[in-house]
């Protein structure tokens, strides 16, 4: 619904502009317009198409590991620290299965396994509440986990970077690994201090101090080497790391005695729909973008928070993608639609190309991932899930600008 009235918002207001500036006498502006939605709706496809080979290979990929048990590795060696930050669940009760398959199947960027996984651990959430229009605590420490969007392996953003002609796709993906650590474990400071949990134990400190070490090592070792230096030791890293993903997935699927090859064709058609279904909702926000920025509408946000920031002396490098920060929490769809529109607009390899990708891998969808999992259960007090999900993506926004200017700026 939210995205639905921003799509009718994005083009009422390009009219407006658009019949403002004929009353002015630029009679070039409508046609500019109508140039923008054919191109924009063809470059919608091609992409949308272009993308069908890389999604097909990671999703076979990832349907290998998830035969091999990669997953369910996972879920056991998160037990540990998922049973002290859901403490209102007992010991053993099924939710904490469907919580653990969740998790780690968004951290391996299984998002057609993520949501049904979720759906049932709402479920299981649900049976244990006792006001069953009410938020549990539980529930909402899953949810702010979903929203943190703590990814793994990013493949989509990727996936459309090498379809933009980036030079280097993968050089990215450390900074955006670095950036939904940050926010993930904000998410749970944040979520713990509303439910007073005590986070003061060996399971959780390890874990969060563990990463909050290998944040600030990576930071750290960002300023000791030249830019260039860093963003070939981050790309070369990045490569390594997913292709040593690839051979660790079929070794799982070989030790299993998964048959590997039916196991990747089975998840590569996967990929092929997923292409496919994605195409209109490309082209539907593509040429909702490019009508606002043909009208100059864009033009006019961007200069006015410019201008704000700068006032604050501030650097304004990072505000042309501000425009992804903003629409994640409300829409992917919309958030990617952005992301595409930014490394088209300044290129792939720009720092307002490679932001707007962190952007978009920081954090994830917090409306509608609250409305389709509160949704799915009746629950229609949500009590902190908006506040904390909403706080949580502005500091993986913050991280997303502060990572950018060390890798990139």
């Amino acid at each position: 619904m939210v995205l639905n009235y921003i799509w009718i918002g994005f083009f009422l207001v390009a009219f407006v502009m658009a019949l403002g500036q004929l009353l002015m006498g630029n009679t070039e502006v409508f046609p500019a317009i109508m140039g923008s939605t054919f191109a924009s709706a063809q470059t919608a496809f091609e992409i949308s198409l272009g993308l069908t080979g890389t999604l097909s290979l990671w999703m076979g990929v990832m349907k290998i590991g998830e035969r091999g048990g990669l997953v369910d590795a996972l879920a056991r060696v998160l037990s540990p620290v998922f049973t002290r930050l859901f403490p209102e669940i007992p010991a053993g009760h099924p939710a904490f299965g469907h919580i653990f398959m969740n998790i780690s199947a968004n951290m391996l960027g299984l998002d057609n396994a993520a949501t049904p996984l979720g759906l049932k651990a709402m479920e299981e959430m649900q049976s244990l509440n006792q006001q069953k229009e009410r938020a549990t605590n539980a529930m909402i420490m899953f949810l702010v986990l979903n929203t943190s969007g703590l990814t793994l392996i990013p493949v989509s953003i990727l996936v459309y970077r090498a379809q933009m002609g980036a030079a280097q796709p993968t050089d990215v993906f450390i900074p955006i690994l670095l950036a939904t650590t940050v926010a993930t474990l904000a998410g749970i400071v944040i979520t713990s201090l509303y439910q007073r949990i005590n986070l003061l134990n060996r399971a959780i400190v390890g874990t969060m101090l563990g990463l909050c070490l290998l944040v600030s090592g990576v930071m750290w070792l960002s300023t000791q080497v030249e830019r260039e230096t860093m963003n070939l030791y981050s790309t070369s890293i990045a490569n390594v790391l997913l292709f040593s993903i690839i051979v660790l997935f079929i070794l799982a699927g070989v030790r299993k005695k998964v048959n590997v090859y039916e196991a990747f064709i089975e998840g590569a058609k996967g990929g092929f729909e997923t292409a496919v279904r994605i195409i209109p909702y490309l082209v539907a926000i593509l040429v909702a973008i490019g009508v606002f920025r043909a009208s100059g509408a864009m033009d006019i946000v961007v200069g006015g928070l410019t201008r704000g920031i700068a006032a604050c002396g501030w650097n304004t490098d990072f505000v042309a993608a501000l425009p992804t920060a903003i629409m994640k929490p409300l829409s992917g769809s919309g958030a990617r639609g952005m992301m595409v529109d930014a490394m088209q607009t300044y290129g792939p390899d720009s720092f307002v190309g490679r932001l707007s990708c962190i952007f978009q891998g920081a954090t994830d969808t917090t409306f509608y991932i609250l409305a389709v999992y509160f949704g799915s259960v009746g629950v229609r007090n949500t009590r902190h899930a908006v506040s904390a999900g909403l706080l949580t993506d502005i500091v993986g926004v913050v991280a997303a600008i502060v990572v950018a200017y060390a890798f990139f700026g």
